[in-house]
């Protein structure tokens, strides 16, 4: 009866261990962009921020959702990007709403359908981005409705999904570089990012996802450690680059 008895608390643990992990999982990914986003509010200002995180996690998360069609993986993985979609958009209709503000003078307009390349993902109104990933998960679509039975295409487009995903702390990594500082991005988020890149990809391990999701978690993980590494090492240095280098210094 005993044995009953454990066998039975020992599946109820199990299946709350189950949801919370599911629950973090879901809302985890969201969480180390409240700090940035407040942050951003607070000081109207968003330089410190780079703008292609959000176009990393958009292509990321909308590759993950195709790839779902082709290879069901666990659902809390699909909400997951579904609602970091959401919040990317979130971030840069605040980015591009301060940065406009912020402008000493009225430059020209740049908007997504005058198909510039030198101002790709850099322009000055937010319907822009949104046109830019409507026209991305159109063609994506389209591509896994076509192939969607060739399993070496929905492979590939499971590597795509989470090695872009993997590689969306580098255009923050290169611009910490360039200005030699830190300033106005969250530590916080970074922090957070790190913590929760550990447990992602623990999380891909023990649920024995799809191998692509934990190689390059483990990537994602390291690209935050050098993140962290920059915050240290540019400490000193309160104030960005560009700013000096205006002043001659």
């Amino acid at each position: 009866m005993d044995w009953v008895i454990s066998d039975e608390l020992s599946l109820t643990v199990g299946t709350v261990v189950g949801w919370v992990s599911a629950g973090a999982m879901i809302i985890g990914g969201v969480i180390p962009y409240i700090p940035q986003y407040r942050q951003i509010r607070k000081t109207q200002d968003a330089e410190g921020f780079s703008l292609l995180v959000c176009l990393a996690l958009l292509v990321a998360n909308t590759l993950r959702i195709m790839f779902w069609f082709g290879r069901h993986f666990e659902y809390p993985l699909l909400i997951q990007s579904i609602i970091m979609n959401v919040t990317m958009f979130i971030m840069i209709h605040l980015c591009v709403r301060v940065r406009n503000r912020n402008q000493l003078m009225q430059a020209r307009q740049r908007i997504f359908t005058d198909f510039d390349i030198k101002y790709f993902w850099n322009w000055n109104d937010f319907q822009s981005y949104i046109d830019c990933m409507l026209v991305f998960t159109i063609a994506t679509s389209i591509l896994m409705y076509v192939f969607i039975d060739k399993i070496i295409f929905v492979e590939l487009m499971g590597f795509l999904a989470v090695f872009t995903e993997a590689m969306l702390g580098t255009p923050q990594l290169v611009k910490n570089f360039k200005s030699k500082s830190t300033e106005g991005m969250s530590v916080s988020m970074v922090i957070m990012w790190t913590c929760g890149d550990i447990f992602k990809t623990l999380y891909f391990l023990l649920r024995e996802a799809p191998i692509q999701f934990w190689i390059c978690g483990s990537v994602q993980v390291a690209v935050d450690v050098l993140i962290l590494l920059q915050v240290y090492i540019y400490r000193g240095n309160t104030e960005p680059q560009r700013d000096r280098a205006h002043r001659g210094d």
